[in-house]
Order: C-alpha cells, then structure tokens, then sequence
C-alpha cells in the first residue's frame, strides 16, 4: 500500500473526534478551528503544519511526526509528547494551554513556549536547553533530571525548580523567579 501524501491544504473548522483524520504525510498544511478530541493521530507525520484555534485534547498521538510544527492558541490538554516519533521532532507553542500534558525524556531543544499555560505538565529527564517560556504559568510542573541550560524562565512564574535535582547551568531567571529555584527550602523571601 502506498503512502498517502497531502501538501499545502487547508482545513477548516472538522471535526476529527468522530471522523478520522486520513492516515497520511501533511506537509506545510493548516488546521484551523479544528477539533480532534480522542482523535487517533498515531503513526502519522506532520511537517512544516500549523495549528490554529484548535483543540487535540486526549488525542492519540504515539509516533507522530512533528516536524516544524505550529500551535497557536490551541488546547492541547492530556498529551503525551514522549510517544512521539524523536525524528526531526520540531514544536513551537504559542498561546496554547497543554495543562497536564507530558514531555518526558523529549528532546526540546531550542523550543519556544510563548504565553502558554502548562499547569501540571511533565518535563522529567527532558532536554530543554536554549528554550525558552516567555510569560508562561508553570504552577505544578514537573523538572526532575531536566537539562534547563540557558533556558530562559525570566517571564514566566510560578515554577518550582529544583537546583539540586536538575541541570540549570546559565539558565536565566530574574530576582522575582529566585523563590521557584528555593521553594524546596520553605524559606520566605521578601523583594
């Protein structure tokens, strides 16, 4: 059976929860005002896509291809980004909500977390070096054995990192974030 390709496509407000997505290659596609709740995206390849206003809660997404991939104001609750394929794995998250999603031991380099909310999420043994979170909520989410080095966390708040259990070498944070580096200490710090 051959592979299915489909290039520079627009999608616009489907519905994939109850109708399934053709299993294929999308290459430099938009997905707009799209719904895939539950849907199941796994073994397909995403490269050079955008995601705008749309919703892939609890979707399925075990060894999924994101490459150069898109997300603005998209809620991505639930997902489970360690089950992806590692290949050219490339994400870019703006004004997204991805509470209680997992990136564990992903690799994300260089990624851009820009005025998102990620409550409860997973980052365990993730490699976040040069990322950055500007103005993100970080309440909840877990770094252990993370690589932070040079992340920039200046603009985001509420995270609790602990120095001793990650890697935060040159990372960057601002006087007002040094109580999430100490929280560990149950120490009051007044600025």
């Amino acid at each position: 059976m051959s592979k299915i390709y489909i290039e520079e496509k627009i999608f616009e407000k489907k519905d994939f929860s109850g109708v399934e997505l053709i299993k294929a290659d999308y290459e430099n596609c938009t997905f707009i005002n799209c719904i895939f709740l539950n849907a199941d995206l796994a073994d397909m390849n995403f490269s050079e896509c955008e995601f705008r206003d749309c919703d892939l809660s609890m979707a399925k997404i075990t060894k999924v291809a994101f490459k150069e991939v898109r997300f603005k104001a998209c809620k991505l609750l639930g997902l489970h980004f360690g089950n992806c394929s590692d290949f050219l794995f490339s994400v870019y998250f703006e004004t997204c909500i991805l509470n209680l999603s997992s990136f564990y031991k992903r690799s994300l380099k260089k990624t851009n977390f820009k005025n998102c909310s990620l409550i409860e999420v997973d980052f365990t043994e993730s490699d976040l070096s040069s990322s950055v979170f500007e103005n993100c909520d970080l309440s909840g989410a877990i770094f252990e054995n993370t690589i932070l080095e040079k992340a920039d966390f200046r603009t985001s708040y509420n995270f609790s990192i602990d120095p001793e259990l990650n890697r935060i070498k040159r990372a960057k944070f601002t006087i007002s974030g040094l109580a999430g580096l100490l929280n560990k200490y149950n120490i009051e710090i007044e600025i």
